[in-house]
């Protein structure tokens, strides 16, 4: 059942490795326009590309902050090193608010408040109930996830926030090997940050030339654009009250408003659904997960 708390529009982190200068540009512009409430900064993917962004890092928080955003910092989804785990006991000594997205982090944050990302499987209650324990106090759900379950755990979620992703590709896994760094015949340890290349991703087809997935350095997303708009309306009676939209090259301040003006009932899931596929070109929309089925599926 909904919790009667406003619905609290989100940009979850920045997935694909942008030019510095870009990415500053980006979040300047998010700061000054897009109706979001909460930003989350860090780096999800590869600890590689953290160092170009740094210099930029105090500045763009500082612009956020001055605009009354909420900053959440995201961390890695696979942590492998004893530097990355340094990093993340480093940034949680800062008091910043964390998300976490590997059990490393869950681990290093016991007891701290902080927010659990879509790469942890937070299926059930059970699961739930022991993040809550050790100081979640929001969980963002997994795009696998469907809508009775959503509503299963949101519904006894307490005072910890359930939040859902409604725009963007989906994460579907991230792997120790990097497939960018070998589609251009190089090793992840000498990969020239090649995944820059894609400022949205390379897309991966079948034998059959069938666009499927898409490749971004060490992770895998869908190939569509997950899209709930016509299904906010359910998402906030079952309880969730955070709606994650994930950043792509595409002007994402419009992709705000018509998220925003659809949760304040200004503006129809039908009418948001027309105007963001004509900003979308031929990237299919998919929404099958959370309707049970494939996730290619669009219902």
């Amino acid at each position: 059942m909904s919790t009667g708390a406003p619905a609290r529009l989100t940009l979850g982190p920045l997935l694909f490795h942008w030019p510095a200068h870009k990415r500053r540009d980006f979040y300047f512009r998010i700061a000054d326009e897009a109706p979001v409430d909460t930003v989350y900064l860090g780096e999800v993917v590869c600890s590689k590309r953290e160092f170009s962004f740094a210099p930029f890092l105090e500045d763009v928080a500082h612009r956020l902050r001055a605009a009354g955003k909420d900053i959440v910092v995201s961390t890695l989804a696979l942590v492998t090193s004893e530097r990355e785990v340094a990093a993340i006991r480093e940034l949680a000594a800062s008091g910043a608010l964390l998300e976490a997205n590997d059990v490393a982090c869950v681990q290093l944050l016991s007891g701290a408040p902080h927010v659990v990302g879509p790469y942890i499987n937070v299926f059930n209650e059970g699961a739930r109930d022991f993040l809550i324990g050790r100081g979640a106090i929001r969980i963002v759900v997994p795009v696998e996830m469907p809508a009775t379950s959503i509503r299963i755990v949101a519904a006894t979620a307490g005072r910890a926030a359930i939040e859902v992703q409604v725009f963007g590709r989906q994460p579907l896994s991230v792997a120790m090997r990097c497939y960018h760094a070998r589609s251009h015949n190089l090793t992840k340890d000498h990969c020239q940050l090649v995944c820059g290349l894609d400022a949205d991703g390379l897309t991966a087809t079948t034998i059959d030339s069938v666009e499927i997935l898409t490749i971004n350095g060490t992770q895998t997303l869908s190939y569509g654009y997950g899209v709930l708009l016509a299904e906010l309306d359910s998402l906030r009676d079952a309880g969730v009250t955070h709606f994650r939209l994930s950043p792509h090259d595409l002007d994402m301040v419009r992709v705000a408003e018509l998220y925003r003006d659809v949760l304040d009932g200004k503006q129809s899931g039908t009418d948001a659904l027309q105007a963001l596929r004509s900003m979308t070109a031929n990237i299919p929309f998919v929404n099958g997960f959370l309707h049970g089925l494939e996730g290619l599926r669009w219902v």
